[in-house]
């Protein structure tokens, strides 16, 4: 049976993990950094299990500081991490190559800041024809406005907003999948 072309598989899904790390993170209003840290820690436990193609990004990682541990803690060890001064991941060295090269077409984004990283981000993505899944619940920005408005303007430009546990179903598609015991434990 035919599925319809906007659900995600797991062997066409990349996890783009954009500048979450500690000092930018301490900007954040931490009800929305404790949800994007949970979300993003789950997601990338089902990628592991899944073979998720995950890629990191890191903003200016010399002021910036590295990954957040306790994200940085899940990467699975086939995770490539680029860090940039460019705003857009696409901006990061060798990144486009990465991205071309793992031959997936979904990219499912979490991160920092939605306004400004995330949305550059996912627009160039989806201008390269790559199919872009924005987590409402795994991004944020220092103004809760600031997500709201990116999020509109994303979802205008073509960018599919969805959140974790959609995705997580989706790349599981089905209760006999062998991993979804393991995967519905982690919403618990």
């Amino acid at each position: 049976m035919a599925t319809h072309p906007n659900l995600l598989e797991a062997d066409n899904s990349v996890l783009l993990v954009v500048d979450i790390q500690q000092r930018l993170s301490a900007a954040m209003p931490a009800t929305d950094l404790q949800q994007m840290l949970s979300h993003g820690q789950r997601l990338l436990k089902a990628a592991e299990l899944l073979d998720v193609s995950v890629l990191v990004t890191e903003q200016y990682p010399q002021g910036l500081g590295p990954t957040q541990a306790d994200i940085g803690e899940c990467l699975p060890g086939s995770a490539r991490i680029f860090s940039k001064t460019g705003f857009s991941c696409c901006a990061a060295d060798g990144f486009k190559q990465a991205l071309a090269d793992t031959g997936r077409q979904q990219v499912v984004i979490i991160g920092q800041e939605a306004h400004v990283c995330v949305l550059q981000t996912a627009l160039e993505l989806v201008s390269a024809n790559y199919q872009v899944h924005v987590l409402a619940d795994a991004v944020c920005s220092r103004q809760v406005q600031h997500k709201d408005y990116a999020l509109q303007r994303m979802q205008q430009q073509g960018v599919t907003l969805s959140c974790h546990e959609s995705v997580l179903f989706e790349w599981l598609r089905d209760a006999r999948h062998s991993h979804f015991k393991t995967i519905s434990a982690l919403l618990r």
